[in-house]
């Protein structure tokens, strides 16, 4: 990025806000033109604008935290592949692939598009959605049990899709045959696509007002204001070395008990997270690439640090990461990934309860920490369509030194909402008999951890096939200074026929649910604070 003179405060406080309303909109038009309930009524997808550096600039204020790798990482593999000076009006990029294209996992679709102010290349506009299949092995391409990158989906490198405005449909044709439910999945990407180009009529809206320098420089603002902000925030721990151990589950393969550790060193307006004693990479599709751990680290020191921040590159430039290559915190080719925030989740449990000591009103206990997945595919017997109804289901947070946790919510690095119950049933033969928090499910302690939810769910006039991953079904989310620990999550089946309920393994490749039986999902609850005698 060249050097450019500084902007008043008005001016680049202005721009800032500009930007940030560009991401908003692409963000809304994408959630108001999607196919599938995954993203126009969960909201799994996100926009953001990336400078040619590869710096996050801007990301709708709805976005996911672990979108942010995906995101960056695709800018970064244009960089590689593409000198700047090639890239024309009318390109769009896309990729998903974590080895080779820069994302996160398979489902997440990247788009980046340039933006020109004045011939001069300045930005990319950039969109990323979880599409409900992307072909593989498994329908919904999320099964547990799936051991290598190549049964999880389509594996897209970084290629370019559309060519100065035409489409390359080699390349378009040979996405879409791979990948189950065309119509759905093209009603999705059509919907990145006009994201993607309402953010490009805005950015070039801008430039009508705006030369390429002076937008250059607020972008060069916003990283080093961002980057103060956390420096300022980083020098208010006091210097030290604090570290951390938590334990995952498992793989649902054949690893347990994972150790995910973390040794935390600041040393005045910086810190280094090294991530060395956490164990390899399993067969299990758990595992999270470089990227994602970054994007991990930045989510857990912007809400620690400064919650308000804006959501920028500037965040991490105070930080340095480190972790072993082949751990699963940084796996390698070929890695299965599908479930990478999983292994998210437990990192940034590691990073509070490392900081608690140092951090105390910020820190909270463990939440739930699962992102409990759940997959139900099947025929629709009133049309004989397929379906795959795919869902994450928040649970409840840790408790805070002053208030009780928040019952079922996505705590942590996803922002998607819990699927309404109307959305299923008008969606897909499937019935919810029950939908509530879980009593009790908390942790007990001064203030309390939050519950998590309970979904009952029955197929309608045909069987089905249900695929689950949880976390934090065998290891509770821990309580801190004497609270209590949450209740763990766990799957349920219940026979129609029988009345017997079967508790399921925390990581299910696939169980057949009748029209007579029930599938439950339980969610883990929040870890108490403080100790039962002053509890409640």
């Amino acid at each position: 990025m060249p050097s450019t003179a500084p902007l008043s405060p008005i001016r680049l406080e202005l721009l800032q806000n500009a930007l940030a309303s560009v991401t908003d909109e692409m963000f809304a038009a994408l959630t108001r033109t999607a196919f599938s309930g995954n993203i126009k009524e969960r909201q799994d997808h996100s926009t953001a604008i990336i400078d040619t550096a590869g710096n996050l600039i801007a990301q709708a204020s709805q976005s996911l935290p672990i979108h942010l790798s995906g995101l960056i990482g695709l800018v970064g593999a244009i960089r590689a592949a593409h000198p700047l000076e090639t890239i024309r009006p009318g390109d769009m990029f896309i990729a998903n692939d974590p080895h080779e294209g820069g994302g996160s996992h398979l489902p997440d679709i990247n788009t980046a598009e340039p933006v020109f102010f004045g011939g001069e290349l300045v930005c990319f506009v950039c969109t990323i959605a979880h599409h409900s299949d992307i072909g593989g092995a498994r329908a919904g391409s999320m099964a547990s049990g799936l051991t290598e990158i190549w049964q999880e989906g389509i594996r897209i490198p970084l290629v370019k899709l559309y060519s100065e405005g035409r489409r390359i449909d080699d390349i378009w044709n040979l996405i879409l045959l791979n990948m189950r439910m065309r119509e759905e999945r093209l009603g999705d990407f059509n919907a990145q696509f006009a994201a993607s180009r309402l953010g490009l009529r805005r950015m070039e809206e801008l430039a009508r007002s705006t030369p390429a320098a002076t937008l250059l420089s607020a972008f060069d603002g916003i990283l080093k204001g961002t980057e103060q902000r956390m420096r300022t925030a980083l020098s208010q721990i006091p210097d030290g070395t604090y570290s951390f151990t938590d334990v995952m589950d498992g793989d649902g393969i054949e690893v347990f008990d994972i150790p995910i550790a973390v040794r935390i060193t600041v040393a005045g307006d910086q810190i280094e997270m090294d991530f060395e004693g956490t164990g390899d990479q399993v067969p299990g599709n758990i595992n999270l690439v470089f990227n994602g751990l970054q994007s991990t680290v930045s989510f857990a020191l912007k809400v620690l640090l400064d919650p308000r921040a804006p959501n920028n590159s500037g965040l991490l430039r105070p930080v340095t990461v480190k972790a072993p290559e082949g751990s699963i915190v940084n796996a390698v080719a070929p890695a299965s990934v599908a479930h990478r925030v999983q292994t998210g989740m437990r990192v940034v449990d590691a990073i509070f309860g490392a900081l608690a000591p140092v951090l105390p009103e910020a820190v909270t206990a463990a939440s739930n920490g699962s992102n409990t997945s759940a997959m139900f595919h099947g025929h629709d017997p009133r049309t004989g369509r397929e379906y795959v109804y795919f869902e994450t289901l928040g649970g409840g947070s840790g408790a805070r030194l002053t208030r009780d946790g928040k019952d079922g919510v996505q705590a942590g690095l996803t922002n998607t909402s819990n699927l309404p119950v109307e959305a299923i049933e008008l969606e897909f033969p499937l019935l919810v008999e029950g939908y509530n928090l879980i009593e009790g499910s908390g942790g007990a302690g001064r203030t309390r951890g939050g519950q998590g939810i309970a979904r009952a769910i029955r197929p309608l006039g045909h069987s089905c096939e249900f695929s689950g991953s949880g976390e934090r079904f065998r290891v509770a989310p821990w309580g801190l200074e004497s609270g209590a620990p949450g209740r763990p999550g766990r799957f349920l089946l219940v026979d129609g026929a029988t009345g017997e309920t079967e508790q399921l393994p925390e990581k299910i490749s696939r169980v057949t649910v009748r029209p007579d039986s029930v599938l439950i999902i339980e969610t883990p609850g929040g870890g108490g604070w403080g100790g039962e005698e002053e509890g409640r």
